[in-house]
């Protein structure tokens, strides 16, 4: 069974929370998902910056 993801240095801009983790080969990976209902973005990065960027420029279709 593989262990969960276990985020850290949370950030959340406008809906759009941003967090990083180790994935399953030890590399660091950041997250960008928005928390608004019925939304449904979210999007894996390499680096921090992009997902800043994402969380920034998401525009809900919802």
């Amino acid at each position: 069974m593989p262990r969960p993801n276990r985020f850290r240095d949370m950030i959340r801009i406008g809906p759009v929370q941003v967090g990083s983790y180790y994935d399953g080969r030890g590399r660091d990976r950041h997250t960008a998902a928005c928390t608004a209902p019925k939304c449904g973005f979210s999007a894996d990065y390499r680096n921090r910056a992009a997902a800043e960027l994402a969380a920034r420029t998401h525009q809900c279709t919802a």
